[in-house]
């Protein structure tokens, strides 16, 4: 890892995980003395994730500039990646790491860039849709493909994605996968997992296919609750007839959903990772997914995996746990298991392995 106090301006946003994201792998730099600036796109912060980011030792500048996905023209993002460069320069970082690949579409940094993809409205179209794009989209894509390919390196958080993302946008090369990671619960509460199901993530998006889960809802007497927001920024509302609202919920709030160990249900559509999945998993929840390929990959032993179109395959896999104690917790088990591959440990590590690389190689260069 770097032995001087490099400094990395990170792009972050408050609508989805792409907060968790960087909220975690900018507390762990911190914690290798690195120092961290996470830029907000978009909507401003909470009070909460103010204070977690404050808790962190990491410093925040809302920009109030807008992601592609929030943009209404192209020139509003090569704008905003203007403005990003000169934060950059201002805040005299080493490396930019962006969570919005777009900002590097038109923008020459004068530092490295790494890029992750994280989602993307072609691979959402592609995975949920499934039609040509419409031509609102079109030029949004341009500037992720554009964002991409000026990139110093780009991450996937999964081979799955990985691929998807070199197939959709014409790339030469796979990106590189690192993934994602948390910070686990330091010990599981000890009385009995909750017979209920659980869900958590942006309730609007089509993607989380909840229609699904809301159908496999009548089929069964214990509460299906989902946290998250209900409204996008892009005017899309949930509504369900059997799945009860918690809304967004603050960290803490979340933890002791989790802690509760109920059964995690995400019969998606298209997740490229799933930091909710991980996060359910990590607390000691038996797992019920979809078969797309990006989950699969990442639990492939370690959950029930259901076909995103059978709303009774999926009510049936739920009374299989929710009926049978022994195979919840074998199941249960076998998630918390797996999810050590995805802590924040080997995760960070392996980013600050890319950022070695980048903020070397022009010292080097230049020595």
């Amino acid at each position: 890892m770097p032995t001087d106090r490099s400094s990395i301006v990170m792009t972050t946003d408050a609508v989805g995980g792409i907060w968790s994201y960087s909220l975690d792998l900018g507390r762990d730099l911190v914690r290798h003395d690195m120092r961290v600036v996470l830029a907000v796109l978009g909507p401003e912060l909470d009070a909460d994730k103010r204070a977690s980011a404050a808790d962190a030792g990491i410093d925040v500048i809302e920009t109030g500039l807008a992601p592609e996905w929030l943009a209404t023209q192209a020139s509003e993002v090569e704008q905003a990646g203007a403005a990003l460069a000169d934060l950059a320069v201002r805040e005299g970082a080493d490396l930019v790491h962006l969570n919005h690949p777009a900002l590097a579409a038109s923008t020459p940094f004068e530092v490295p860039v790494l890029a992750v993809c994280h989602s993307c409205v072609a691979t959402w179209w592609a995975a949920v849709r499934g039609t040509p794009l419409p031509d609102d989209f079109m030029w949004r894509t341009d500037l992720v493909r554009r964002g991409y390919r000026s990139a110093s390196t780009l991450v996937a958080p999964t081979r799955a994605f990985a691929e998807m993302t070199q197939r959709v946008y014409g790339l030469a090369a796979l990106p590189e996968v690192v993934y994602n990671g948390r910070v686990a619960p330091e010990a599981l509460v000890a009385t009995p997992p909750l017979d209920a199901v659980f869900t958590a993530g942006r309730l609007w998006d089509d993607g989380k296919n909840l229609g699904l889960l809301d159908r496999a809802a009548g089929l069964h007497h214990v509460p299906f609750r989902a946290a998250g927001p209900t409204d996008g920024p892009n005017g899309a509302h949930a509504s369900f007839e059997r799945i009860e609202m918690l809304g967004p919920l603050p960290e803490a709030a979340m933890r002791a959903e989790f802690a509760a160990r109920p059964l995690y249900a995400s019969p998606a559509l298209y997740e490229p990772f799933g930091l909710a999945v991980l996060e359910a998993a990590q607390s000691g929840c038996a797992l019920v997914l979809s078969d797309i390929e990006s989950f699969t990959e990442l639990w492939h032993d370690a959950a029930l995996f259901v076909p995103t179109d059978d709303p009774e395959a999926l009510a049936a896999a739920i009374g299989r746990l929710l009926s049978d104690p022994a195979l919840r917790a074998d199941y249960a088990e076998a998630a918390r298991n797996r999810s050590r591959v995805f802590g924040l440990e080997p995760f960070s590590r392996e980013m600050m392995r890319l950022y070695r690389c980048l903020i070397d190689a022009p010292r080097a260069m230049a020595s």
